[in-house]
């Protein structure tokens, strides 16, 4: 009994000697903690007085303070217990490390992946991005993904790997960008004609740019029409685009057909027949039969002359 007494006493002098370490070390580690967080608002202030690199600013604000933090941690442990050593925690991570890089390979992918992007800048919050079937506004670049706000109010999240393995359309890259609509007329109107109506539309439309021009090519002939491809410029932003679109489109298809041009649709010729086995290769027991007679009804096939020898036809 006397000597688990003695162990107790012996334990309990030793955290007694070892509490101002642990206070010195908790101290450490409470001042890393500080220091992380002033850098990190000040990384903050600067982004937000210089707009370039925001994102990556602020990325690299956080993984200051996660670096400040960490700093700490081994300066507080190092003086709370001084046989271990900072070379004993490099050998533990170095044991781990291989299963940690497997167990977080994908963690580590997109984490270099968004430093990247952050750095190379292939698009920047704000602009409207379209990356497989995910169309809409960057709303922010995390070091582990991107989040997108489509335009019908929803949130995407894409890992950043996928992003810089891809391709992705930055639809707001340049100021102005071009639409097209391919418009058909009948084979029978005038296509110079058709041509600067709808010139004349794109000319005077709210929202398309006067420069570059906006220009009307054929583009083939279809089995019903002439096929013509408006072509013209505006705003790179969706809002603008479509706003263009429906103002070109609904005073071309007025003013055409205020000039009387043809706006012809598809259309298909249906012929109906009771085709069976006794009137198959017979034209005149068939619906469809050709030329139709004077009364709108199938033409009865000549009759065949009989043969005398044979006593029929």
């Amino acid at each position: 009994m006397s000597e688990v007494w003695q162990s107790f006493s012996r334990m309990g002098a030793d955290l007694v000697a070892a509490l101002p370490r642990l206070l010195v070390g908790v101290i450490a580690l409470v001042a890393a903690v500080v220091v992380g967080r002033l850098i990190r608002a000040g990384v903050r202030r600067s982004a937000a007085k210089r707009r370039e690199h925001y994102s990556l600013q602020i990325a690299l604000g956080r993984m200051a303070m996660v670096a400040a933090v960490l700093l700490g941690l081994l300066i507080g442990v190092t003086v709370a217990f001084p046989t271990f050593t900072p070379a004993d925690m490099i050998s533990a991570l170095g044991i781990g490390g291989i299963a940690a890089g497997f167990a977080f390979k994908d963690i580590f992918q997109n984490f270099l992946a968004g430093i990247l992007l952050l750095i190379t800048k292939p698009f920047i919050v704000g602009d409207q991005i379209a990356f497989g079937d995910y169309e809409g506004v960057v709303e922010e670049i995390q070091t582990r993904a991107t989040f997108i706000k489509t335009y019908d109010g929803r949130r995407v999240v894409i890992p950043n790997a996928d992003l810089f393995i891809n391709p992705v359309i930055v639809n707001t890259a340049f100021a102005k960008r071009r639409m097209q609509y391919d418009i058909g007329i009948g084979f029978g109107d005038d296509i110079d004609k058709a041509k600067q109506i709808i010139l004349g539309v794109m000319r005077d439309a709210d929202g398309v740019s006067p420069d570059p021009l906006a220009d009307v090519i054929v583009v083939g002939l279809g089995e019903a029409t002439v096929n013509l491809r408006a072509r013209w410029w505006s705003d790179s932003r969706i809002a603008d685009v479509l706003l263009a679109q429906d103002r070109v489109l609904s005073e071309t298809k007025r003013r055409l057909q205020a000039a009387g041009i043809d706006l012809p649709f598809p259309t298909q010729q249906i012929l109906f027949h009771d085709q069976t086995e006794e009137t198959d290769g017979d034209r005149t027991r068939q619906r469809e039969g050709w030329p139709p007679s004077a009364t709108g009804n199938p033409a009865p096939r000549a009759a065949a002359q009989r043969d005398p020898e044979r006593g029929g036809p």
